[in-house]
């Protein structure tokens, strides 16, 4: 009998496919609104029963035909599919113009449902969330410093792009301070490498010493996160 035991999200990428799967063009949208404790951004947890089951994540999905035309520029789309997304999942109506894009992530050759993800940020609406308790079943407020100690500590699950996108958030005190970071910085684009280093999965990104090659162990710049059982450790020394 098969082994059904639920791997993390660390063992699924560490299965190398014969054939990865295809690249879904997505979009997510990082809500970002101020409180009396601080900065903090909506993160829903996923179903358990569908892709990236249980993990925690930013309102999002895939682009689907009726987001925009096939012949719009895919940013704009993927524009329409935030919005739309934000609408289904916590019930919040956005305007894809205000929409700032600051990254866009390409995910490895693995078996897992492979998104290519245009991450947006925007000023969180003052209605009240509403999931569907379907796709989404749970939503909560969170810091970035509170999001990735739930994390260390077990209590949530992240992929890596949310991850990351959490540790460059944690700076700013407000949602205007981070729109403005986020959209000054200029677009950081992620196209990702994982090899198994000595401590775990190690996830890595151009201006990585191992990158190239896939080998986490070669000496030199880092830009990885690394997904070891005492935890994640993201080291971006290696990017200007």
């Amino acid at each position: 009998m098969a082994d059904e035991t639920p791997r993390s999200f660390s063992d699924r990428l560490a299965v190398q496919p014969d054939k990865p799967a295809e690249l879904v063009a997505a979009a997510t949208v990082i809500l970002l609104r101020d409180s009396d404790d601080g900065l903090e951004t909506l993160m829903l947890r996923k179903n358990s029963k569908i892709a990236f089951g249980g993990m925690w994540v930013f309102p999002g999905g895939r682009i689907d035909d009726d987001d925009g035309s096939p012949d719009d520029p895919m940013e704009e789309r993927a524009r329409l599919a935030a919005v739309r997304e934000a609408e289904e999942e916590a019930s919040l109506d956005l305007d894809p113009d205000g929409l700032v894009w600051f990254s866009h992530w390409t995910p490895p050759p693995v078996e897992i449902r492979r998104f290519s993800t245009w991450f947006f940020a925007a000023p969180a609406p003052s209605s009240e969330v509403t999931i569907d308790d379907g796709e989404i079943t749970d939503s909560r407020w969170l810091s970035p410093r509170a999001a990735l100690d739930q994390q260390r500590e077990g209590e949530i699950e992240l992929v890596p792009p949310t991850f990351v996108t959490l540790h460059y958030l944690q700076p700013y005190d407000t949602a205007a301070e981070a729109l403005a970071g986020l959209g000054g910085d200029g677009l950081r684009r992620y196209v990702t490498q994982i090899g198994k280093g000595d401590e775990g999965m190690v996830v890595m990104w151009e201006g990585d010493a191992g990158y190239d090659a896939r080998d986490p162990n070669l000496p030199g710049a880092r830009h990885r996160l690394t997904m070891s059982k005492q935890g994640y450790h993201f080291d971006d020394s290696g990017v200007a």
